[in-house]
C-alpha cells in the first residue's frame, strides 16, 4: 500500500476512535481501551463495543418459570437466538427487549418461558454480534436432589455438545457463604480439589475428559453438606451451568417414616378386614331374614289350604 494510503487509513481509524470516545462507546482509560474494535466492512469502519459477558438465570417473578438472558453495554445490539438440548419440535416465542443508554450502549434482555412437563431440558441462549466477532453462548439447568445422610451421593453435571474441551469448576453455597470445591483443566487433564473438600468429593478424570463432570459426594452429613452445588463448564466465549439443590434425610427420619408407614398399613388392613366382616354379617342377616320370610309365607299358605280343605269337607257332610 502506498505511504499516502497508510496515512489516510490511520487518520480514518483515529477518527473512528475519537467518535467512539465522544459517544461513550469506549473509555479513554487504557484498561478499557481494548473494548474498542474497528471492523473494515466494504471500506467502512464501524465502531463496536463487543460482548464481555453473558448472564443467564431462571426467574419466577412473572408467575411462571422463565429463562432470562442478558448482556450489557454493547454496541451494536447483538442478535439473540434460543435452543434446547435435546432439541424440541416446539416453536420458541421469546420476548426480547433492547434499550440504549445516553452513551448509545445497549442492554439486551431476552426471556423465554420454560416448557411444562420437560424439567430435564437444557436451555441455550446465544448472542451473535452483527458485525462479526465471536458469538457468546450460555446454558443452564436447575434440579433438586434428595439424598440419605451417610450414603454416597452422585451429583450430575454434563457438558452440552456445543462446548469443545471446556474447563470445569464446582462450587458449594449456603445462605451464608460460597466456597470452591474443585477445578478441572481440560488442556492439562489435571484436577485440583480444595480444602476442606479433600476426601469428601471424587471426580472421575477419565469421564471429565469426555464432558461428564459428575462428582461423588462421600459420606455426606445433613448439617454440613446440605445446600447448593453448582458446576460450570466454560470456554472463552461459552459456559454451561448446572445448579443442584441438595437436601438429606437422616436415618432417624427414615426409621420414623418406616414405622409410620408400617402402622398406617396395619391400620388400613384392620379397617379393610372390619369392613369386610360387617358386610358379610349384613349379608348373612339379610339372607336369614329372607329365608324366614319364605318359611312363614309357606306356612301360611299350608295353613290356609288346610282350613280351606276342612271347610269343603264340612260343606259336603252337611249336604
Amino acid at each position: 500500500m502506498p505511504k499516502i494510503g497508510i496515512i489516510l487509513l490511520q487518520i480514518a481509524l483515529a477518527t473512528v476512535i475519537a467518535s467512539c470516545v465522544a459517544h461513550g462507546k469506549i473509555s479513554t482509560h487504557l484498561e478499557t481501551a481494548s473494548l474498542l474494535k474497528a471492523f473494515n466492512l466494504l471500506g467502512l469502519f464501524v465502531c463496536a463495543a463487543p460482548i464481555r459477558g453473558l448472564f443467564l438465570e431462571m426467574s419466577r417473578l412473572s408467575g411462571f418459570e422463565e429463562m432470562k438472558c442478558i448482556v450489557q453495554d454493547v454496541f451494536p445490539a447483538p442478535r439473540v437466538t434460543w435452543e434446547t438440548e435435546p432439541p424440541t419440535l416446539e416453536a420458541f416465542k421469546p420476548f426480547t427487549r433492547m434499550t440504549a443508554d445516553k452513551r448509545g450502549l445497549y442492554t439486551v434482555d431476552s426471556r423465554l418461558k420454560k416448557m411444562e412437563g420437560k424439567p430435564d431440558l437444557i436451555y441455550i441462549c446465544k448472542m451473535t454480534p452483527p458485525y462479526g466477532g465471536p458469538a457468546w453462548t450460555s446454558s443452564l439447568i436447575e434440579r433438586e436432589i434428595k439424598g440419605s445422610e451417610g450414603k454416597d451421593l452422585t451429583l450430575p453435571c454434563s457438558a452440552p455438545t456445543y462446548l469443545n474441551k471446556p474447563s470445569l469448576q464446582w462450587t458449594f453455597s449456603t445462605s451464608n457463604e460460597s466456597t470452591q470445591i474443585l477445578t478441572y483443566n481440560s488442556q492439562s487433564g489435571r484436577s485440583i480439589t480444595l480444602s476442606p473438600w479433600e476426601g469428601q468429593v471424587e471426580l472421575d478424570i477419565y469421564n471429565a475428559h469426555f464432558g461428564d463432570g459428575s462428582v461423588r459426594l462421600m459420606n455426606p452429613h445433613r448439617s454440613r453438606n446440605a445446600g447448593g452445588y453448582t458446576c460450570v463448564f466454560s470456554t472463552p466465549y461459552s459456559s454451561h451451568t448446572e445448579r443442584n439443590k441438595v437436601t438429606f434425610s437422616s436415618e432417624k427420619d427414615t426409621s420414623f417414616w418406616w414405622i409410620f408407614g408400617l402402622v398406617a398399613g396395619l391400620l388400613l388392613l384392620v379397617l379393610t378386614g372390619l369392613f369386610a366382616f360387617l358386610k358379610l354379617r349384613a349379608y348373612r342377616h339379610d339372607t336369614c331374614v329372607l329365608l324366614c320370610l319364605k318359611v312363614v309365607c309357606k306356612h301360611r299358605r299350608l295353613l290356609f289350604w288346610s282350613v280351606f280343605t276342612n271347610h269343603q269337607k264340612l260343606v259336603l257332610l252337611q249336604t
